[in-house]
């Protein structure tokens, strides 16, 4: 079923015109050749969407196997689990500048190839150290392509940004389920070595690296600078698209955008750092927390797996939802409700009930999607897309960071799982209110101009 919605999806992405602006290049190209690059972007944002992810669930399923073998404590490994926002808050930040400078493709490809180095070198990095610095490597690449897939969508299908964020997000949350499932399977089938179930997740990420090889260097040929779209604006036919001339025609407009005047920008940033908050804690530690509660590691792997899952058809769905409703701070409180019951259950009865904990907290984090589709929605143009997509992502990991550190602190001082389960709990209640302010009809450039 899957298959059959992603297809359709790129039939009609693909038959979408791309609007051009006067006097670019992309009007000199046939409808087959454009047809083609536009096939191979969303070939791109696909397999990019698919490795976003395993880097962090995959070693949440064998995070006890890591612990012991780099012999970490509880509060060292809390900290493993907080480098994924740090990572994005410190890369994710330069991504917009890279893509300016390089080209959004050019610095995807460039993540891709970070992911897969920083994927083969970690396991084998010989202590705590190296693994960091690793898995550092990676993150900066998952960084960089967090902020930029929203652009590359934005510009690309300005009028199919809903349903090409769903694609987008549909992948990036198989990745992220199918990591979380078959990282224990492939790491006993592969002999039992943790080391060698988590470099076999290089692999994926070096086929993603694939599609944007022929854009990078279609774009190179163009003879144009390196700019979101400069070269198209300066007549080159080989850029990453004709929206994204549109957009670099009018510079001064995303130099003078002040995101930081908007509330929007505020209240969806808190919202991303809020629900990634929930996300990496989920990643890091709720297989831990099953485990604990006496499931076996391979049941928790795959009770990870179904909370990642879920986001699979959900964030299809949610993204096109939100862009018909003229306000998704109700998309917010439901999710954000669900939340609330699958961490009253898991604090009640983790295993008993473990399997509807797991889909009440999967049909929560996806407050992931709805994050992305309403930066797009927030902004009018891919400038302002751009400067808004950097701006509540970084922000928003930034505000994340300390929650997975904090649990695993928690979890070592008291001894169990109430009070880390109470404050995913308590997190809930902010998130959703910035919700409703972040899901109201108006865009960022309206705000900062007032």
């Amino acid at each position: 079923m899957m298959g059959d919605m992603a297809s359709e999806e790129i039939r009609t992405a693909t038959s979408t015109p791309i609007r051009s602006s006067a006097g670019t290049g992309a009007d000199s190209e046939t409808p087959s050749t454009r047809a083609w690059r536009t096939r191979l972007v969303v070939v791109g944002i696909v397999l990019t969407a698919l490795n976003l992810r395993p880097a962090i669930t995959s070693l949440g399923a064998l995070l006890e196997e890591v612990r012991d073998g780099l012999g970490m404590s509880g509060s060292v490994a809390g900290l493993l689990t907080s480098v994924p926002p740090l990572c994005f808050a410190v890369f994710g930040v330069m991504a917009p500048r890279l893509a300016r400078r390089f080209g959004a493709a050019a610095v995807v490809g460039a993540g891709m190839v970070a992911i897969t180095a920083g994927l083969v070198i970690r396991p084998y990095a010989g202590g705590t150290a190296g693994f960091l610095a690793a898995s550092a490597l990676a993150l900066m690449g998952i960084a960089v392509s967090n902020v930029l897939m929203p652009v590359i969508v934005k510009r690309w299908f300005p009028d199919r940004v809903g349903s090409m964020t769903g694609l987008y997000s549909m992948a990036l949350a198989l990745g992220t389920s199918a990591a979380a499932a078959v990282t224990v399977p492939l790491t006993d089938a592969l002999g039992g070595s943790w080391q060698s179930g988590l470099a076999v997740w290089a692999g994926l990420a070096a086929a993603a690296v694939l599609p944007w090889i022929p854009l990078v260097r279609a774009r190179g040929g163009a003879g144009g600078s390196h700019g979101f779209g400069s070269s198209e604006a300066a007549g080159g036919s080989h850029g990453l698209g004709s929206s994204e001339a549109a957009a670099a025609a009018a510079p001064q407009e995303a130099d003078g955008l002040r995101i930081t005047r908007s509330r929007t920008a505020w209240a969806l940033a808190v919202f991303f750092g809020l629900q990634a908050t929930a996300a990496y804690i989920t990643m890091g530690w709720m297989a831990q927390i099953f485990r604990d509660a006496g499931v076996a590691a391979g049941t928790a792997g795959l009770l990870l797996a179904v909370t990642m899952v879920m986001g699979v058809p959900l964030a299809f769905v949610i993204p096109r939802l939100a862009t018909r409703l003229p306000h998704q701070g109700p998309i917010a409180v439901v999710l954000g409700a669900c939340g609330l019951a699958g961490y009253a259950g898991l604090y009640f009865a983790p295993a008993a009930g473990a399997w509807a904990w797991a889909l009440l907290l999967g049909v929560s984090n996806c407050a992931f999607p709805l994050a992305l589709t309403m930066v797009g929605m927030r902004a009018r143009t891919g400038a302002g897309v751009a400067k808004l997509s950097a701006f509540a992502q970084s922000t928003g990991y930034l505000i994340s960071i300390p929650g997975p550190l904090l649990v695993g602190v928690l979890y070592q001082h008291s001894g169990g799982w109430g009070l880390p389960i109470a404050l995913m709990a308590g997190l809930m209640i902010p998130q959703i209110v910035v919700g409703i302010v972040a899901g109201r009809n108006r865009t960022v450039e309206e705000e900062a101009a007032r």
